[in-house]
């Protein structure tokens, strides 16, 4: 299966609605999960092959790259006196700890070190994130039950 193929392929999952597709042939297994804004394909291979394997780590590189490009430039730009708070793991992003609680932090609240500020849940543990700076929270980046990468911006902090 060449690049061309695979590309394809992730187009017909995305336009499909398909929330899941695996594809297993003889050596190579793909996996292309759809959700929210982006498409992530995994593809593995069992037998490497000389000119396989630079066909096929290319696709899964270019997709998170086309996706986080646009997100990060933007706050940066806007906002060079601001601290952002990143995800430090991949997961699920939650601003509250249960439906029925207040949310950890809202905008214009003044934090300080150590404080919660959500929590990401991964591979069904719930992770609180702490705050590494003393501020004000400018901006929420994310919305709640968002599935989040590494090193996503989450929040916008005000140091001063």
């Amino acid at each position: 299966m060449d690049i061309k193929e695979i590309q394809n392929l992730i187009k017909f999952v995305a336009k499909s609605g398909a929330s899941e597709v695996k594809l297993e042939m003889d050596d190579i297994k793909i996996t292309i999960r759809t959700g929210s804004d982006a498409d992530v394909t995994y593809v593995s291979q069992a037998a490497p092959m000389q000119m396989a394997p630079a066909q096929q780590a290319a696709p899964a590189p270019a997709a998170p790259a086309v996706n986080e490009a646009p997100a990060a430039p933007a706050p940066a730009a806007s906002n060079d006196k601001y601290v952002t708070v990143k995800s430090p793991i991949i997961g699920t992003f939650y601003r509250k700890a249960s439906p029925e609680k207040p949310a950890f932090v809202e905008v214009g609240d003044s934090i300080k070190e150590g404080d919660t500020l959500c929590i990401i849940e991964a591979m069904k543990l719930f992770n609180e994130i702490e705050s590494e700076v003393s501020g004000t929270i400018v901006k929420v980046l994310i919305d709640d039950s968002s599935p989040v990468e590494f090193d996503q911006p989450l929040f916008l902090v005000d140091p001063s």
